[in-house]
């Protein structure tokens, strides 16, 4: 059991560190359109995904596609759109912001249970998603200073679509939900092609697109998936904010792009409320766990 936990923490850490290289990948793009960014990073990360799905189905590939139905298709359709809000986010503003107002999506998804779905939230919870609400209005506040609105308005979108994508899925937890995600790249792909101007962009910039396809987000998404099998949900949480904490260090190694104060107030008052929230998730989970092992 503490080998399969011990495997389950450190992929979430290696999925968190791929997806944290978006931002300094995408800032040494030369002279691509977040469109043709987009239209090949989507295609080469459902092209990934999909070989990944080949090797574990083999001949029952056709069947796991199909088993997602309706709801995987609009799971698909939501994750690709956020996606797009996710690549925007990050070219629009500060990586700073766009990954610690996207890294508050377990907040959020807990306040729309809440809302919508009437799940029950501790105090302790709803306490968490307002701390983490000003510390975003911070960061909303930095962007309207520094004209960089558009960026933090496209991260709330990538948090709109992560919520209604777990949503989505409530009702399809027996089943194997990456064949969605791998059509979502599509959908990325797909959208982007209406915007495209030129599909000719130069070799550096085709490698850094395929390289976030395949590596950046089909590696990272596919290790946060498995992981998901062997720790709690909290767990995941708490150990994705590698890439909250890793993206803005990259860039600011990297290019120099340094958060202002008004963002780095923000992020660590977002970052509090998300780890103390995900702290008292695994608390919660853990208790009920042993309840139900000795009610066995």
């Amino acid at each position: 059991m503490e080998r399969r936990y011990s495997y389950g923490v450190t992929l979430v850490i290696i999925g968190g560190f791929f997806l944290s290289t978006s931002g300094i990948l995408l800032r040494n793009i030369e002279a691509a359109s977040g469109w043709q960014v987009l239209f090949y990073r989507g295609f080469t990360f459902s092209l990934t995904l999909f070989l990944l799905l080949l090797i574990r189905y083999r001949s029952g590939i056709g069947r796991a596609f199909l088993a997602i139905g309706k709801p995987g298709l609009w799971a698909a359709l939501v994750l690709g759109l956020g996606s797009i809000c996710y690549i925007f986010a990050i070219l629009l503003t500060t990586v700073a912001n766009a990954v610690f107002i996207i890294g508050a999506a377990p907040l959020a998804t807990a306040f729309v249970a809440w809302l919508v779905l009437g799940e029950r939230t501790s105090r302790f919870g709803v306490i968490a998603m307002l701390v983490s609400l000003a510390g975003i209005g911070l960061m909303f506040a930095d962007g309207l200073l520094e004209g960089r609105w558009a960026g933090n308005v496209a991260a709330l979108g990538v948090v709109a679509s992560f919520v209604a994508f777990l949503l989505i899925i409530r009702d399809k937890r027996g089943t194997d939900m990456l064949p969605a995600t791998c059509l979502s790249g599509i959908v990325m792909g797909g959208v982007a092609a209406f915007f495209v101007e030129s599909f000719v962009i130069s070799n550096h910039d085709l490698a850094i697109a395929i390289t976030m396809g395949c590596l950046q987000f089909g590696i990272g998404f596919w290790c946060f998936t498995v992981a998901a099998r062997y720790i709690m949900a909290s767990e995941v949480a708490l150990f994705s904010l590698t890439e909250s904490i890793l993206g803005p260090i990259w860039v600011w190694i990297g290019i120099g792009e340094k958060p202002s104060w008004l963002t780095l107030i923000g992020s660590a008052v977002v970052f509090v409320s998300v780890v103390t929230y995900c702290i008292n998730g695994i608390r919660i989970e853990r208790e009920m766990l042993r309840i139900q092992s000795n009610s066995i």
